[in-house]
């Protein structure tokens, strides 16, 4: 999955963007396991990613969720056996 970053919170550590082949937007947590760290990405809606990227707090309440792996529903690859925690 090729994908862009459109904006991203250093001080939240997230990110929004859209896949180049699909057109799907999402919000990307970084994420850690014992031998890698990686992105989960979790897919939003064009009106979320429209929102965000007016207002990047806008999205803090979602980040939220991501990181206490509440919006599993939304992530666009399932996670692997060996699935990272959020930094």
């Amino acid at each position: 999955m090729k994908s862009t970053d459109i904006a991203v919170s250093c001080d939240h550590r997230f990110s929004i963007g859209v896949e180049r082949d699909g057109g799907r937007f999402y919000l990307s947590i970084p994420v850690s396991n014992r031998l890698v760290d990686y992105e989960e990405r979790y897919e939003i809606s064009p009106a979320e990613f429209e929102l965000y990227r007016q207002d990047l707090s806008a999205a803090l309440p979602l980040v939220s969720l991501c990181r206490r792996r509440q919006a599993d529903d939304r992530l666009m690859t399932p996670p692997g056996k060996d699935r990272g925690i959020a930094m």
